[in-house]
């Protein structure tokens, strides 16, 4: 009888695999487009998970009735939900062999996600630049989310830094795209047929409308939730993200588990419902970093900043734009950059939105 091998593990790189290693950065090229798969139809389960895994209750996104009140159909599924679903499909493709996702820019909604629809994902590379050190750099891509019908319902571009595999390889020509700060607010996508003049401030939560809120104002959310380990990856695995430094502990020297930016996104999200209730909608991402990394054990408060307020057409909805910020235990009140002019160590996120709020 013959016996039975097995291949030594320092031999799998040898062999004729059928596995996706992921893209490295120099294997990019300026321009291309790559379709993502697998498109994944949504239901109530994902709402029930995400509502579970973060402390999320805005109104609309909680209650058909409430929705039917602000002249929506039902109640869509969460902004994020789409944000993140849109997003995990990406990262085989972009972000597999990621040293960090960096920012976003230029995001939009542009129409809401219901239970039932199928989401896909396409990303055009629009930049590339190696990093000083040789090994690794930054891609730049515009991702957009697509339903069953083709219609763009998610609209954003983000940078993250990539590692090189083969070192030897020269650096492509840097081309470092130019993103608006800011989306105009003649640019924002209200929900069609979203209508705030009946609004019921008694089942949103909070009596705070619109003009209650003044450019300049700062918000401490108060709350806080401590990020448990099995919580973020059940989280990340929910939105079929598999970047290998979020489940991976020897992907990183010091051995432990990054948690999904996308994460402490939707926590601080859920945690901003307290003193701004009302924003019920994002509707546009115009930056966003993740500031310092995020580990199981952490801490995660958040604080707002009111940047700018501007109406809209639509029958009592005016829109609000924050800034969004996510901070670690030890974080000094409102506390954001040092004096050089970089991130406090305590921050984790910092993301400028509009949100939509009855006015």
């Amino acid at each position: 009888m013959r016996r039975a091998t097995t291949t030594p593990i320092s031999s799998w790189a040898n062999c004729d695999m059928k596995t996706n290693p992921g893209r490295f950065f120099e294997d990019y090229r300026l321009g291309e487009t790559i379709v993502h798969a697998v498109p994944r139809t949504l239901s109530g389960g994902e709402r029930a998970l995400y509502h579970a895994l973060y402390p999320a209750r805005h109104a609309v996104y909680s209650s058909d009735e409430f929705a039917r009140s602000c002249g929506l159909a039902a109640s869509p599924l969460d902004d994020l939900i789409a944000f993140h679903t849109v997003f995990g499909k990406t990262v085989p493709d972009i972000s597999l062999n990621a040293v960090a996702n960096l920012g976003y820019a230029e995001g939009r909604w542009l129409a809401p996600v219901w239970s039932g629809d199928t989401l896909r994902s396409e990303s055009t590379v629009i930049g590339l630049k190696e990093n000083s050190n040789g090994k690794s750099g930054v891609v730049y891509v515009r991702t957009r989310g697509l339903n069953q019908r083709g219609e763009v319902v998610l609209d954003y571009v983000r940078w993250v830094m990539v590692r090189k595999k083969r070192l030897d390889v020269a650096a492509p020509e840097a081309v470092v795209p130019k993103l608006a700060p800011a989306l105009a607010p003649e640019a924002l996508v209200v929900p069609e047929g979203l209508d705030f003049s009946r609004y019921d401030f008694t089942l949103a939560g909070e009596p705070h409308r619109w003009g209650d809120y003044a450019v300049g104002e700062m918000i401490d959310h108060v709350d806080g939730v401590t990020v448990e380990e099995a919580e973020h990856m059940l989280a990340t695995r929910l939105w079929q993200n598999t970047a290998k430094v979020h489940f991976d502990a020897t992907q990183r020297e010091d051995g432990k588990r990054l948690i999904y930016g996308g994460h402490v996104i939707s926590l601080a999200r859920a945690l901003s419902f307290n003193g701004l209730a009302n924003a019920q909608m994002i509707i546009a991402l115009n930056g966003g970093a993740h500031a310092n990394p995020c580990f199981a054990g952490d801490t995660v408060r958040a604080w707002s900043e009111v940047l700018d307020k501007a109406e809209t057409a639509a029958p009592g909805v005016g829109a609000i734009r924050l800034r969004l910020v996510a901070v670690k235990q030890g974080a000094a009140p409102f506390a954001l950059k040092g004096e050089d002019g970089k991130y406090l160590p305590e921050v984790l996120l910092d993301l400028d939105y509009w949100a939509l709020m009855p006015r």
